[in-house]
């Protein structure tokens, strides 16, 4: 695992962070909520809160962007709450909603004191919003700084509490009882073979090759964000991109729609209703062993093993995602981060400290550890536990075979939701009518779209 973390930590240090979701209803625990901050907000440019070792006396509130860790934050709020006497309330954000969400809830008295901040642009707009974390104790307990989003005069904004990694997640006894193995995947071309042969006999298998593609604003993140994560990577790894572009050039978007046929063509989801199909609906069809393929990430782990589908670990596997480009035999996973804490600056300096009470021992409780090595994997903390996920174990037995990290391109584009909202709609229409002119529109949203959205957002 230090092998996988070290080579993730060079790869990844350069990149942005951007949020994703798995379901889509908001939940709140039942926690009192935080008492009124209005009158006694501190600024922005209040210095670093220092921690002391006495209980605060305030309270925290923690918008969770994450739903499917949702249940897990909910029980270790319940569990601090009863072991210090300091509420924790946590709500989790719909799946898709996140920025909307913080806006409305920042611009309430009871705002949060604890959020997320996921990349540069995130930065951009939550500055003034985001507490100077250096000096405290919880960034002091971090291993890497390669993680956390700095301001122009190196104030730590941000600290980036894990790392993640998302492919094609495979059910290998689905593969063999095709009569396939894990080692036969190589390529696309491999990949379309076997795909395209199990879809072509699904009734007689009894199970299909891909899950459903939904374009369902639950799952087309899936698609809009990391599948688009494969023709900016290689464009930017070709150009020397570092930063977000004005413009890019839409080099490898023959390889995306490659990826994108087969996922949708493989599957048994109608290509021409794919905007009625949610995520749940392709979780629960790779989870009921109806499906070999599903494009998922780390994430999904303690989903797939817990109590609703109760999988065995031993068949489950992560493979990248092949889309054609030349050499692409020696890829590993897509692996960076989106998850960054922010502490509210604008909080009382009770609920500040309350606030950074309450993530260090998140980061150094045995409870704490346990529930993020369950839920999110590798940490990046000193105490921090080693995971149990296996896509980790095959993002790092990658690595140690020398493949090369598929870092997150997909962390530099302009105007997020905008951007994404437009390749979507432009996925929907090509799905239902696969044409060249369709395909056009695609490339059209994309390319032409990613230049409007960067004007817009930076005039």
């Amino acid at each position: 695992m230090k092998k996988l973390i070290s080579s993730l930590l060079v790869a990844v240090m350069v990149l942005g962070l951007m949020a994703c979701g798995g379901t889509s209803e908001s939940t709140e625990s039942t926690e009192p909520a935080p008492a009124a901050e209005s009158e006694a907000a501190a600024t922005p440019e209040t210095a670093p809160a220092e921690e002391s070792t006495a209980e605060a006396a305030g309270s925290v509130y923690y918008l969770n962007f994450k739903p499917e860790a949702d249940q897990a934050w909910q029980d270790l709020a319940a569990l601090y709450t009863e072991q210090t006497g300091v509420p924790v309330k946590v709500v989790t954000a719909a799946s898709g909603t996140y920025s909307d969400t913080l806006t409305a809830e920042m611009a309430k008295t009871e705002a949060p004191t604890l959020f997320q901040c996921g990349n540069a642009q995130g930065l951009i707009d939550w500055n003034d919003y985001c507490l100077d974390l250096t000096g405290t104790d919880v960034l002091a307990e971090m291993t890497t700084s390669d993680f956390n989003l700095t301001d122009e005069t190196g104030a730590v904004k941000a600290i980036g509490y894990c790392y993640e990694c998302f492919g094609i997640i495979v059910n290998t006894a689905l593969l063999e009882e095709a009569g396939y193995a894990l080692s036969d995947i190589t390529d696309f071309a491999s990949l379309s073979e076997i795909a395209h042969d199990i879809h072509d006999r699904a009734s007689e298998l009894g199970f299909d090759a891909f899950a459903s593609a939904g374009l369902d604003s639950s799952s087309s993140w899936r698609f809009s964000g990391h599948l688009a994560n494969m023709p900016l990577y290689y464009e930017f790894r070709d150009d020397g991109v570092t930063a977000q572009p004005a413009t890019i050039t839409g080099a490898y978007l023959d390889n995306y729609r490659n990826i994108w046929d087969l996922y949708i063509n493989t599957a048994a989801a109608d290509p021409t209703g794919l905007t009625t199909y949610t995520g749940d609906h392709s979780q629960a069809q790779f989870g009921n062993s109806e499906v070999v393929f599903w494009q998922q990430g780390s994430w999904e782990y303690a989903n797939l093993v817990g109590e609703t589908y109760g999988m065995d670990p031993a068949n489950l596997a992560m493979i990248p995602i092949y889309c054609g480009v030349e050499g692409e035999e020696e890829a590993g996973l897509c692996s960076g981060t989106e998850n960054c804490w922010a502490v509210n600056s604008q909080a009382s300096e009770e609920n500040i400290q309350a606030t950074l009470d309450f993530v260090h021992w998140v980061v150094t409780s045995e409870e704490g550890t346990t529930m993020m090595a369950e839920q999110f994997g590798p940490i990046p903390f000193k105490n921090a536990k080693t995971p149990e996920n296996v896509f980790f174990a095959d993002a790092n037995e990658l690595l140690a075979d020398g493949k090369y990290t598929v870092t997150w391109a997909f962390n530099h584009t302009p105007n997020v939701d905008d951007w994404r909202a437009t390749v979507v709609t432009a996925l929907a229409a090509y799905s239902a009518d696969q044409s060249d002119a369709n395909w056009a529109k695609v490339v059209e949203a994309f390319v032409d779209g990613w230049a409007y959205e960067y004007t817009i957002q930076n005039g």
